[in-house]
């Protein structure tokens, strides 16, 4: 049974106007311990960023950048096909933007997390994450990188001894083989449920998979995302079952190959 447990949220994914979710963030980043936030691709701008910032260190909150594909459309749930040294170069724009914004705020950049569908796109392709961890090695060799355990992005990092955290996801189906079940917009769930599937992980290590079968698995963060319907209730939910349990919610554990 875990002790305690890091709890992220993506932060400012929305553009302009437009309100992705129930508009909840600044609300969430109170319950949290870590945050994503978008950097322009899939969403965000650099008021929404600023705004980002300043609310997570005014919460004590770490903060990570969420480069995702080059995607507003889609919110970077569409696959875009690009060879790994472009990919990594817009992860780089975005990483650029954010910490530009945290440095001037008088804060520093906790971790590095790709969004939606290039997170799914890392972890199966090895050339791209031997690209982009390279890069993130070379740029910050002591830069997190949030990852889900057994991915080709987790192996790599490893061997590239890239600092890491792995990530439990209480708001997305897993599959037999341990990963997420990508979807292009996701299902409603109740507090009950995501409370209770992450109090399973964090107590037995398991979590049940969309045919049933209970697997095991291993983490060090638990991801709900703030653009799922009824967010707020969810990490709330969430929160306070783990609390009553005697777990703790604190930054992350982090490892270093």
């Amino acid at each position: 049974m875990k002790q305690h447990i890091d709890l992220n949220s993506d932060m400012g994914e929305c553009f302009g106007p437009w309100i992705i979710g129930d508009g909840v963030d600044d609300a969430i980043m109170k319950l949290i311990s870590s945050c994503n936030i978008a950097a322009g691709f899939h969403a965000s701008d650099p008021n929404i960023m600023r705004h980002s910032v300043a609310n997570a260190l005014e919460n004590g909150v770490e903060i990570g950048v969420h480069p995702g594909f080059r995607d507003l459309v889609g919110f970077g749930r569409r696959h875009i096909v690009a060879n790994p040294t472009e990919l990594t170069n817009d992860c780089l724009y975005q990483l650029g933007a954010l910490r530009e914004f945290v440095h001037f705020l008088g804060g520093k950049l906790h971790h590095f997390k790709p969004h939606g569908s290039l997170y799914i796109h890392a972890s199966k392709d090895r050339a791209f994450s031997e690209e982009l961890i390279s890069t993130l090695h070379k740029i910050d060799p002591h830069l997190p990188l949030y990852c889900m355990q057994g991915t080709i992005t987790h192996q790599v990092a490893q061997e590239l001894k890239q600092p890491f955290v792995r990530e439990f996801y209480g708001d997305r189906d897993y599959g037999e083989d341990g990963q997420l079940v990508m979807v292009r917009r996701a299902r409603a769930y109740t507090p009950e449920e995501v409370a209770n599937k992450v109090l399973q992980a964090c107590k037995e290590g398991t979590v049940q998979t969309v045919t049933g079968k209970v697997i095991e698995v291993d983490f060090d963060s638990v991801c709900i995302h703030s653009d799922t319907p009824g967010a707020l209730s969810l990490i709330s939910a969430t929160k306070k079952l783990l609390e009553e349990h005697g777990i703790a919610i604190q930054k992350p554990t982090i490892h270093h190959p």
